[in-house]
């Protein structure tokens, strides 16, 4: 970019007189990106198109208008939200505050401008809360699907399907809010899965149990082309695809509704980890299942599952008692 180009852009924004427009993102946004390098740019524009798909509008200055138009509270509200989202989809704590970060660096641009009076106060997670790899374990799974068995139709149905995927193939909430009605083969038992990170599909065999309770929720939605999953909104916005936060929050009140603190990832925690056990720790196999490429990844799982820190631990003790009681006995 050049300096008069930069200049004028400047101006642009400093003459600012109280109505944001996405003009205005649009300034900003160049202004925000210029003088970086190539590297810190595309890692901050895919930031703020996961931030623009999160609160679902279809541009990245919409996404920074409705962002920055809020009050202070709304937007941290907001940016607490898109936090809690990054972290229910699993992602690498690096990868939540940098996208986070990304945010904070933006308002403080905004407000340098004296576009807004506010700052982001929304922290950075621990890398702590990733350790948790159990989820509800089978039992709780089984409790959510018990809630969801009481609800009526058409809902009943769905909430079951997802349910299903979400423990069977231990599918992200995402890889689930983007099935369409197409990557779905009843009679062949597969089924096409957007894989993390990869932006392609990969095709994955559906259990017979899984296969029954997706045929029964497209026999209540109907088979017309879209989304697999739909949302009951009157509204009827967009193609009405049932959105990860939609599967969030069924998840979570499901959880509510049986006493546990569910959530998506947390199915597909506990669905890793019913895998490992069932297969006698074979990481191998477990990985294709769960989509993980990193082993390191696995290992926390499989780690978790027996518990090991906790079993040296328990040697240290123990050890040490013994010590203690022979010192004695020879005094």
């Amino acid at each position: 970019m050049d300096t008069k180009h930069n200049i004028s852009m400047r101006a642009e924004v400093q003459e600012f007189s109280g109505h944001l427009t996405t003009e205005d993102m649009s300034a900003l946004m160049d202004l925000f990106l210029s003088g970086r390098k190539e590297r810190t740019v595309r890692a901050y524009s895919a930031d703020l198109v996961d931030f623009m798909k999160f609160i679902q509008v279809g541009a990245i200055q919409e996404a920074v208008l409705q962002f920055l138009t809020a009050s202070h509270g709304q937007a941290n509200a907001l940016a607490y939200s898109y936090r809690s989202h990054l972290i229910d989809r699993g992602l690498q704590s690096a990868t939540v505050n940098r996208r986070l970060s990304s945010l904070r660096s933006l308002v403080k641009l905004a407000r340098t401008f004296g576009l807004i009076a506010w700052s982001l106060d929304v922290e950075n997670v621990k890398v702590w809360q990733y350790r948790d790899t159990r989820g509800p374990g089978r039992e709780g799974y089984r409790e959510l699907l018990a809630g969801a068995d009481t609800e009526r139709e058409p809902m009943r149905s769905r909430d079951i399907a997802i349910l299903h995927l979400l423990y069977d193939l231990a599918l992200r909430r995402e890889s689930v809010s983007l099935l369409n009605m197409d990557d779905v083969d009843v009679e062949g038992g597969v089924i096409a899965v957007s894989v993390k990170g990869l932006g392609e599909q990969e095709i994955r065999t559906l259990p017979d149990e899984t296969c029954m309770v997706i045929e029964r929720w497209i026999d209540a939605r109907g088979s017309n082309p879209g989304p697999l999953f739909v949302n009951f909104d009157r509204a009827k916005k967009g193609d009405g695809r049932l959105s990860g936060t939609s599967i969030y929050r069924i998840v979570r009140g499901l959880g509510d509704k049986a006493g546990l603190a569910a959530r998506p990832h947390g199915l597909r925690h506990a669905a890793i980890t019913e895998a490992l056990d069932l297969t006698g720790g074979d990481i191998r196999a477990v990985a294709r299942f769960s989509g993980h490429r990193k082993i390191e990844t696995l290992m926390i799982y499989d780690d978790n599952r027996h518990d090991i820190a906790g079993d040296v631990a328990r040697l240290v003790a123990s050890n040490a008692v013994r010590r203690s009681n022979v010192d004695d006995e020879m005094s």
